[in-house]
């Protein structure tokens, strides 16, 4: 009898654990590939937050979401009209005032601290600016400021700005995996193992059994 019963439980265990547990893995593996994507470092802009051949972890957001500071992976024909989208760090969203001069930049008077920033010669190519960002747009920088095609070459077009419809996603800091989705994701791969373990158990317990204690369904 305590044989049946334990037969029994694992059955139960086995029927509940698994189908839940796959439901949980699938259900993160479907949201992360519907949120999340990587790109290729294709140029030198954005030295040394990330370098050529880098995989930066993209989150796609929406454009409201974008926030001063986001290096972001936007697509921007007006300026790249030959390439794909780059990746770029946003300085100023709509409504902002932009200025510069060399590697020294303000945002609505203040001067913006960027320890992103390494180059130690300033790009005295750069015409010094004084812009006002246009609603819905961004002015962007690549962080290798002496080598980076960015809102400051393009001062002529609605103050050098990118349309914020044009961003494809924003990069997760320090390339971190999303936490919610892996976590619910390695729960469900757990629950499933132990559900997977549950069914082994039971048809070994029912090989143990003596066929007079076997019963249908068992």
């Amino acid at each position: 009898m305590r044989q049946r019963r334990t037969v029994a439980r694992l059955r139960d265990v086995a029927w509940v654990l698994a189908p839940f547990g796959l439901t949980l893995l699938v259900g993160a593996i479907v949201y992360t590939l519907a949120n999340y994507k990587t790109a290729t470092v294709m140029g030198d802009s954005m030295r040394p937050t990330f370098r050529l051949g880098d995989r930066p972890l993209i989150e796609q957001i929406d454009a409201t979401e974008i926030r001063r500071g986001d290096v972001v992976l936007i697509d921007a024909p007006e300026h790249y009209p030959t390439g794909g989208p780059a990746l770029r760090r946003v300085i100023g969203i709509g409504g902002d005032h932009v200025a510069g001069a060399g590697n020294r930049v303000t945002v609505n008077g203040k001067p913006l601290d960027e320890p992103y920033v390494t180059d130690v010669h300033e790009d005295l190519g750069v015409v010094p600016y004084d812009v006002k960002v246009p609603e819905g747009r961004l002015f962007v920088l690549g962080d290798h400021r002496a080598n980076s095609n960015d809102s400051r070459y393009h001062l002529s077009k609605q103050a050098g700005s990118l349309a914020a419809s044009g961003v494809q996603g924003r990069v997760v800091e320090n390339s971190a995996a999303p936490t919610v989705p892996v976590a619910i994701g390695s729960l469900g791969m757990v629950l499933t193992l132990l559900g997977i373990g549950g069914y082994i158990a039971r048809r070994r317990a029912q090989r143990s059994l003596p066929p007079a204690a076997l019963w249908p369904g068992a």
